[in-house]
């Protein structure tokens, strides 16, 4: 115990393992069901879904375990959604590219970052982004899970009218709506693992009602990788016409795993008081090399997942949690059959509760000053309502540098930030 104490420095960020283990835990099941979603979203482009189920839990396995041991940060990084759904279908399925060159592209993508990483330029890119809008990607991340939450636990649907509206008070929703008050009233006490709980009493209520059932194979070996693995095209991605898709790969990697550090960071008082993440280099170096790693593995980028504010809501301060977290997932590889049973229902409260905490980090904003206030407001808006936080952050960005543009501020437009807008534009535009 003393060894890990000093390892992860637990006792000099204020936690315990206890806290770090209930932590791992707690982002471990808020975030496993992209065990399930990731195959069933590549495995369209052909790919085989077995393999990928492999794929998906090993890749994720490798990232979290780096950022655990190496950045010693409770960050846990998976194939991201959005970028495997761009993969899928914008790359295979639109325009006509095979999964093996779609996983070239995202190796060379990785390979592009690898190169800005080096000498510190994506850290001082991040470095570049003005305070407030830092803490307006918290509050609109925060906003953006929070909503994520509603809609998996039924209370948020589709509407075509409205473009949603409140859903019906079926079981599976009155289930997740107990979860959430377990969860909202153990916080307000000031209980340790009100999210894990809430997640854990969701799951039991719904195998009681019958809605979920314990499987009759709980154990089984992991399918082969080799239909995937090592499959990847290279020389056939190296084409003048497929840079812009490996941009647009770069750019929503760059800012959804930037704007995931970021908020992460603020959340565990890792940011300092010019608004600097610390130790930002390493986990962007784990980003970087776990995007490589998966490519040649057989997946879509792997990047820093939100779902690990889960844990950090929780206490979760050091790496020991992306450690247990890591953990999980390599005996999900054996426990699938019983890790899927887990609804998605069931850890949706967990991820509104987070959300909330989260959004709290907008009382920081300068709210006497228009010219920050409202690029602010456009990220923390547009986030969810576009469904992207990438597009949510490009937004924002462009709105900061046109008002201050235009009104002769120009002390505030570093190059790295007209770097960035240089960068949104683009992303908007195409």
């Amino acid at each position: 115990m003393g060894f890990l104490d000093k390892f992860f420095k637990i006792s000099e960020r204020n936690s315990t393992i206890s806290t770090e283990v209930m932590g791992g835990i707690t982002t471990f099941l808020a975030m496993s069901y992209i065990i399930i979603v990731n195959p069933s979203i590549l495995s369209i482009t052909g790919m085989d879904k077995g393999a990928l189920i492999t794929v998906t839990i090993l890749s994720t396995v490798f990232g979290t375990l780096v950022s655990g041991l190496y950045a010693n940060v409770p960050i846990a990084l998976a194939p991201g959604m959005g970028l495997n759904a761009f993969f899928t279908f914008t790359l295979v399925l639109e325009k006509g590219i095979s999964w093996e060159v779609a996983l070239g592209m995202v190796f060379i993508s990785g390979l592009f970052f690898l190169i800005l990483s080096i000498g510190g330029i994506r850290e001082k890119i991040a470095d570049a982004i003005p305070y407030d809008l830092k803490l307006a990607v918290g509050g609109g991340i925060g906003l953006f899970i929070a909503f994520i939450g509603f809609k998996s636990m039924g209370l948020i649907v589709k509407n075509d009218a409205t473009l949603v509206s409140i859903g019906e008070f079926s079981k599976t929703v009155c289930i997740s709506i107990v979860g959430l008050f377990v969860i909202v009233i153990m916080e307000v006490r000031k209980m340790k693992g009100g999210i894990l709980s809430g997640i854990i009493v969701t799951t039991i209520l719904a195998m009681v009602f019958g809605e979920i059932a314990l499987p009759e194979q709980i154990i089984s070996m992991p399918p082969s990788m080799k239909p995937v693995m090592f499959k990847l095209d290279i020389l056939g991605a190296l084409k003048i016409s497929l840079l812009g898709p490996i941009f647009s790969f770069m750019f929503v990697d760059l800012f959804d795993s930037l704007g995931t550090l970021i908020s992460c960071a603020k959340e565990m008082n890792m940011v300092d008081k010019e608004g600097k993440v610390k130790d930002l280099g390493k986990m962007l170096y784990t980003d970087v090399a776990s995007t490589i790693v998966g490519a040649t593995l057989g997946t879509s980028t792997v990047t820093s997942f939100v779902e690990s504010a889960a844990g950090i809501g929780v206490g979760a301060r050091t790496g020991l949690s992306a450690v247990v977290t890591s953990i999980g997932f390599l005996l999900a590889l054996f426990l699938a059959p019983l890790i899927s049973i887990v609804p998605a229902y069931a850890t949706a409260p967990a991820l509104v509760v987070v959300g909330v905490y989260m959004f709290k980090q907008l009382i920081g904003l300068n709210f006497n000053d228009l010219k920050v206030l409202f690029p602010a407001f456009v990220i923390v808006f547009t986030m969810p309502l576009t469904y992207s936080i990438s597009t949510g952050l490009a937004l924002g960005f462009l709105a900061y540098i046109i008002i201050h543009f235009l009104t002769g501020d120009f002390k505030k437009l570093n190059l790295p930030l007209l770097f960035i807008g240089i960068i949104c534009l683009i992303h908007t535009i195409v």
